[in-house]
């Protein structure tokens, strides 16, 4: 495991003590969540950007898709 450092502006830090405390979990773990999650979305928004870019991946409306669904 690697260990990194960072420095939180101090309402952050309480922020995250405080949600720390009310999770009953350690900041270690509330952080590595965040990165874990920010992480996936991250690479979710680049695949969806790639896709918007990308004129042989048409985007249809909602009609459509509604249709397509058979709702």
């Amino acid at each position: 495991m690697t260990t990194v450092s960072v420095r939180l502006p101090d309402a952050l830090a309480a922020r995250l003590e405080g949600v720390a405390r009310e999770a009953e979990r350690s900041k270690f773990f509330i952080i590595q969540k965040a990165i874990e999650a920010y992480l996936e979305d991250y690479v979710d928004l680049r695949i969806a950007l790639e896709r918007l870019r990308d004129p042989a991946d048409a985007a249809i409306g909602g009609k459509e898709l509604r249709a397509s669904l058979g709702l």
